[in-house]
């Protein structure tokens, strides 16, 4: 599969994971809003591996997700549309979102 299309399935995938968890993450929010108690909980909460993990996954998809957006919308223009720079760019989002989510393990581990 060429990158470029491996970059826009990943884009699609990323937003319907992002449009998914916005519930949950407004729960947590509004959690940790509600006095110092509650605070301590969702802090307490993310200190869970398997949170972490789901931290840095998601991390990732929004990474990715605003990265490929940019790309797209260049594109659109005509930036980067032809065929060498669409596959660099391409790589660049990938490995770009790859890095971050590294980057957010290392702040949480």
């Amino acid at each position: 599969m060429p990158v470029g299309a491996l970059t826009s399935i990943l884009h699609r995938i990323t937003g319907v994971l992002l449009a998914l968890v916005i519930p949950l993450v407004a729960l947590l929010l509004a959690r940790s809003l509600q006095g110092p108690e509650s605070y301590a909980d969702v802090t307490r909460l993310f200190g869970h591996p398997v949170v972490k993990a789901v931290a840095i996954l998601w991390i990732w998809a929004l990474a990715h997700h605003l990265l490929a957006g940019l790309r797209h919308m260049l594109m659109d223009v005509d930036v980067g549309s032809l065929l060498k720079p669409a596959r660099r760019s391409a790589w660049t989002v990938n490995i770009a979102g790859v890095v971050i989510a590294l980057f957010t393990a290392g702040a949480l581990w």
